[in-house]
């Protein structure tokens, strides 16, 4: 894959995504993916797209995510990447994660969410979040309550690491963003 490539997922995100919130969501997984990548010797370019892509189709058809997306927006995109697409929801496609780029797409995407919404309610941002911390907030289910915290344990499984390592990884990738 090439920077056309990039290019190209760029413009179907601002195509297709209009909410800020949901698109800052789309980025943090794309960066969450791309280090994982690096960091397993994978094709970097590809998990970022994957990332950045995941949720295509979230806000203009909601009821169809990511079926519509796989179907009939991305069809020109690698067979891979539309696999891991369909695996990050697999009560809606039936598609269950297996392979690693799979895995890894439904461990970052709703733990990204999560750390999100702890950045959020913290004046410092994710600069000095714990896992500790984290993991408290993650027992208090009226916070981010939208965010599943079986598909975040589900995840950890996936990718066999223990919370903390997950979670240090990821704050790590998002705490260079800031």
């Amino acid at each position: 894959m090439n920077l056309s490539h990039r290019d190209k997922a760029q413009a179907l995100l601002e195509k297709y995504i209009k909410n800020e919130s949901l698109r800052k969501h789309c980025y943090m997984v794309a960066q969450a993916m791309e280090a994982y990548a690096a960091a397993l010797g994978e094709d970097a370019e590809l998990w970022y797209q994957a990332g950045l892509l995941h949720d295509l189709d979230w806000e203009m058809f909601p009821d169809e995510h990511p079926n519509k997306a796989i179907s009939e927006i991305l069809v020109d995109f690698p067979s891979e990447m539309l696999g891991a697409i369909a695996a990050h929801a697999p009560d809606r496609t039936g598609k269950k994660p297996e392979t690693q780029i799979e895995r890894y797409l439904f461990a970052c995407d709703e733990m990204s969410g999560f750390l999100h919404a702890v950045s959020l309610v913290r004046p410092e941002g994710f600069s000095g979040m714990m896992p500790k911390s984290v993991k408290k907030k993650m027992k208090t289910t009226a916070f981010a309550a939208n965010v599943s915290r079986e598909d975040m344990k589900l995840g950890f499984e996936l990718i066999n690491k223990e919370p903390d390592e997950h979670i240090r990884f990821l704050l790590a990738v998002f705490g260079k963003q800031e």
